[in-house]
């Protein structure tokens, strides 16, 4: 593959934009050379500046559950943006997304839009302090929810990749307030209740990790947080940035049959535009301005080209067999990878939960970040770079997701196997 015009971009681009890119995993610096400039989309491809196609497993980082380009998402956003793109004021379509919302996630009885995931986890994070009037949260350490200052604390995704358990310009005193946990380990989450009695506001989990790779729950695990934080009058916030809509047509919480007391999502309800949104129970949303003391603003939440595109996504995802179609083409996908590892003895662990997964250059199993860390990342990126050369496109991290959506075809999926083979052979 030729990568000239990307290499040439990459150069400009990097005299203006730090790094030369606007989030740090696109730099391409945990697996080296160039990140691939993209130009298009179309179904469950891309195609970059050079003309090199890919079967793209990244899908923007997940929101992409329907694919590229999908006619019904680009109708509704023509069709939107012939009558204006943002008005900064109340539209009807965020009324039928919100009773979407509503309708599906069984622990959301009113929901607030945002404009990102991070922007949804900070407001979710002020309410549960708002609400308890308490101020110390629980994080666990590998789970990434944005980059808002006190969230900053051993994060996953990039801060991750790069080795940045705190950022920068975070103050000693807020990140305090934050305390970080081990996830699967209920225990390390017992102690700190038992260390600050009447001092915890909230516990924040991705239920399912998908930024230190995905890392599905413990059997018991999520149960066991639901029942302490009961005990002890805190609240359970689910980051369901990622798995909202994704793992489920009812989320993670009706995966795994959790009701959290707020939820965050994000990814999928914009159907790939910049959307957020955070929801729970009437009582606690209640506390929301300007019903209630907890300010939070935005002038392009819920703004018509991000709500008609998450509509019209939450419609398609809603047909018969939907779910059940992406489950049965990424199982396919990671028990091929699987045995493909396994015929040329390289050490592996693949997790996947619905249509997310990891492949992990790991013996396993991997059920925490401590294991995540212990992955080969030097090998990673040599079978990241192996994948892209037969035109694959996964994440540039091993602790990222990777993600099947409903335009993959049983086709690609072979076809990604075999190149997955290959790519190993060489690598042996």
């Amino acid at each position: 593959m030729q990568f000239r015009k990307s290499e040439a971009l990459f150069a400009e681009a990097q005299k203006y934009i730090p790094g030369g890119v606007n989030s740090p995993v696109r730099s391409f610096k945990a697996v080296g050379g160039t990140p691939p400039f993209i130009a298009r989309g179309q179904g469950a491809r891309v195609w970059d500046v050079d003309g090199n196609e890919y079967i793209d497993y990244l899908g923007s980082w997940g929101p992409l559950v329907l694919g590229h380009s999908h006619p019904a998402v680009i109708e509704a956003l023509k069709k939107t943006a012939e009558h204006g793109t943002s008005f900064g004021a109340p539209v009807e379509q965020e009324v039928e997304l919100a009773k979407m919302i509503c309708g599906s996630l069984p622990s959301v009885e009113m929901v607030r839009l945002v404009n990102s995931g991070t922007e949804a986890c900070m407001s979710a994070i002020r309410l549960a302090r708002a609400f308890t009037g308490r101020d110390k949260i629980i994080k666990f350490a590998g789970c990434y929810h944005g980059h808002a200052d006190g969230l900053l604390v051993k994060a996953g995704s990039g801060a991750l990749t790069y080795g940045i358990p705190t950022s920068a310009g975070v103050p000693e005193s807020y990140a305090s307030e934050t305390l970080v946990a081990d996830y699967n380990d209920v225990g390390s989450v017992e102690k700190f209740f038992e260390a600050n009695p009447g001092g915890i506001a909230a516990i924040i989990i991705e239920p399912v990790a998908g930024n230190m790779g995905v890392v599905p729950p413990a059997q018991g695990f999520l149960e066991s947080l639901r029942k302490i934080t009961q005990e002890n009058g805190a609240l359970l916030l689910f980051d369901e940035v990622i798995t909202g809509f994704r793992v489920g047509p009812n989320g993670a919480q009706g995966l795994y049959g959790i009701t959290p007391d707020i939820t965050t999502m994000g990814k999928i309800i914009g159907g790939g535009l910049p959307v957020g949104a955070y929801g729970g129970s009437k009582d606690v949303m209640e506390m929301v301005a300007p019903l209630g003391p907890m300010y939070q603003a935005g002038t392009l939440s819920g703004n018509p080209l991000a709500v008609s595109a998450g509509i019209a996504t939450l419609k398609e995802l809603q047909k018969p067999g939907t779910f059940e179609r992406l489950e049965r083409l990424a199982q396919r996908l990671t028990d091929g990878l699987a045995k493909a590892f396994q015929k040329v003895e390289m050490p592996s662990t693949i997790n996947r939960v619905g249509s997310m997964f990891t492949g992990f250059f790991n013996p396993g199993p991997v059920t925490g970040l401590a294991h995540a860390e212990a992955s080969d990342t030097e090998m990673y990126g040599r079978y990241f770079h192996a994948m892209q050369e037969r035109g694959v496109y996964i994440a540039p991290s091993q602790f990222e997701a990777g993600f099947v959506s409903t335009a993959h075809t049983e086709a690609d999926i072979d076809a990604t196997i075999d190149k997955a083979s290959e790519a190993l052979r060489k690598l042996r």
